[in-house]
């Protein structure tokens, strides 16, 4: 793919995204994609991408800002940065309790490509920074007695 073309498929993944279409980021995916979240465990194939989003779309709220796509000479690779804003809607697992806390954080994913479609995504925010937006000052004192 040129670097225009695998531009367009991160901005349309992303457009997808902010619209709440799952069904559009799944057409932008292989079958076989690799998704790599953040502190979390690797997830292989579309049905594995879909439940992921599923559950993102019940326990969180998010929208994202400030995108800036860069992409490899060939198109085989692309980054993207950006501003993640969100609402915790359900509490998730091994988390802090869901309230509603707003969020704001910068985030990044680093994606490859192949054959017209994504077939890696990887996710990277701060979780620290997250962790504190959402349990405030109480999870701030824990952890500043950890280290």
């Amino acid at each position: 793919m040129s670097q225009t073309a695998t531009e367009a498929l991160i901005r349309r993944y992303y457009d997808a995204f902010n619209s709440g279409d799952a069904t559009g980021m799944l057409a932008c995916l292989a079958e076989n994609v690799v998704h790599d979240v953040n502190q979390g465990a690797r997830r292989v194939g579309k049905a594995a991408f879909a439940d992921f989003s599923r559950h993102m779309s019940e326990t969180y709220r998010e929208r994202l800002t400030d995108i800036s796509v860069m992409t490899s000479a060939d198109g085989s690779r692309a980054a993207a940065e950006f501003n993640v804003h969100g609402t915790y809607l359900q509490t998730d697992e091994g988390l802090p309790p869901a309230t509603g806390q707003k969020y704001q954080l910068p985030a990044g994913t680093f994606f490859a490509v192949a054959d017209g479609r994504i077939t890696r995504v990887t996710t990277y925010y701060n979780l620290t920074d997250w962790l504190l937006q959402v349990a405030g000052e109480a999870l701030a004192k824990e952890l500043a007695g950890k280290s």
